[in-house]
């Protein structure tokens, strides 16, 4: 089984250049460090007068490459040996003046060099001052580059280094890892999946204050959704309220209610390969909201009606057009676990069950760990240890895979793109 994380053993070549942005960069070397891959740093000659080589160095391990006749390895040619095993080039903060290097084929310098003589994906990040970004020479150059292939992401809006307020901010560090994860998963395992996910907890109002809810913070779905988009998957995310965000590069929709969910669910089933139902969706409502605060002193009670029954419609619909060919459940149980969670697994005709004990207070709601049992209509029953939940999503996705077999259905993403800011 490959590791959870797709950034682990992948080899990162991080280009910094001359912006007041290239501390951000130093943020980004870490995260990748950290995650496993390993990072090498080139640096232009401007980077170095905002931040050292020494910084760099000590987060990655490596000397970083700031001279284009400096050797690898003592024997090959710098920019070849690099650019030769790479598996992802970034190049955060780029300014305009590498852009226009780049997209005018100069390579007078190691990061350009470098840059110029891989066969690997390229992520960019531009940062500079709004009107230098809005000129077009430099929207031009961009779009030489998108042509290319190579991913850009930002720049945002915000306060800029003069000051002044503009589009030119360089994208926070952890979405540019994000970016990355994604790239490097485009032709995963899932790689043309079309998987639906739940997630969160629904909200079912009594009045314009208050509401029936629960526990669920949403972070076992959005931690599947991660993954399965690193494995290639195409994901759509139904949440409902969420202590975390959807990640990015997803299709996320909003779905509070249970009836919301019903009915986003339900739409997205044609497109659908595998339903993954790990939302914890309200089993009642009330049976009137209502348009002001309910009063105590009103004497009123709140009488209660179910909700939609979500996964038995799914299999209704299931019937009637045969997809999702997968669809797997969740069981949060506090008591008779086993046996709850298999009379769901048959009654709701679900090919898996994922199986957490709730009254836990280091898995389940809430928090980044859990602990799960994961069932299948065969009979088998498989305990997972106690894990992050990006391991648990990691071991429900490969069994999964599966069930699925080498079947292929044949969904495939662009290579060259622009991620809105």
């Amino acid at each position: 089984m490959n590791s959870v994380n797709i950034l682990s053993d992948k080899k990162i070549l991080l280009g910094v250049t001359g912006g007041i942005a290239a501390y951000k960069a130093v943020d980004i070397c870490s995260q990748m460090v950290q995650s496993g891959a390993d990072v090498r740093v080139l640096m232009t000659y401007s980077a170095q007068k905002f931040v050292t080589p020494l910084t760099f160095g000590a987060l990655s391990g490596r000397e970083p490459v700031r001279d284009l006749w400096q050797l690898y390895g003592g024997e090959e040619i710098g920019h070849v040996a690099l650019a030769k095993e790479a598996d992802l080039f970034i190049i955060a903060p780029l300014t305009a003046h590498t852009l226009a290097r780049l997209a005018h084929g100069m390579a007078d310098g190691a990061l350009v060099a470098t840059a110029l003589s891989i066969q690997c994906p390229m992520l960019i990040a531009p940062a500079m001052e709004s009107h230098m970004w809005e000129h077009p020479a430099t929207q031009s150059n961009l779009q030489k580059l998108v042509k290319w292939g190579v991913t850009v992401v930002g720049p945002e809006p915000g306060r800029l280094a003069s000051g002044a307020s503009g589009v030119g901010r360089m994208t926070e560090p952890d979405q540019i890892v994000e970016q990355a994860r994604m790239i490097l998963g485009r032709s995963g395992p899932l790689s043309g999946i079309r998987i639906t996910i739940t997630a969160g907890g629904t909200r079912e109002w009594v009045d314009p204050v208050r509401f029936m809810g629960n526990r669920a913070s949403g972070k076992m779905g959005v931690a599947l959704a991660r993954v399965a988009r690193d494995q290639g998957a195409h994901v759509n995310l139904i949440y409902g309220a969420m202590s975390v965000s959807p990640p990015m590069g997803i299709d996320a929709i909003e779905a509070i209610r249970a009836e919301d969910m019903l009915r986003e669910t339900l739409d997205l089933l044609p497109e659908t390969d595998i339903l993954i139902s790990a939302a914890a969706i309200a089993d009642f409502r009330p049976l009137t909201t209502h348009d002001t605060k309910l009063k105590k002193e009103s004497g009123k009670g709140i009488e209660l009606e179910r909700t939609p029954d979500v996964l038995k419609a799914v299999g209704e619909r299931r019937s009637a057009i045969g997809m999702p060919r997968i669809v797997v459940g969740f069981a949060a149980e506090t008591s008779d676990l086993l046996q709850n969670a298999t009379r769901k697994m048959k009654n709701k005709n679900l090919e898996m069950i994922i199986l957490n004990d709730v009254t836990a207070t280091d898995a389940g709601f809430g928090v980044d760990t859990n602990r799960v049992h994961i069932l299948t209509r065969d009979g088998a029953v498989e305990s997972l240890p106690l894990m992050d939940k990006e391991e648990v999503a990691f071991n429900i996705l490969h069994r999964i895979r599966g069930l699925l077999g080498a079947q292929s259905i044949g969904w495939s993403p662009g290579i060259g793109s622009v991620i809105p800011s």
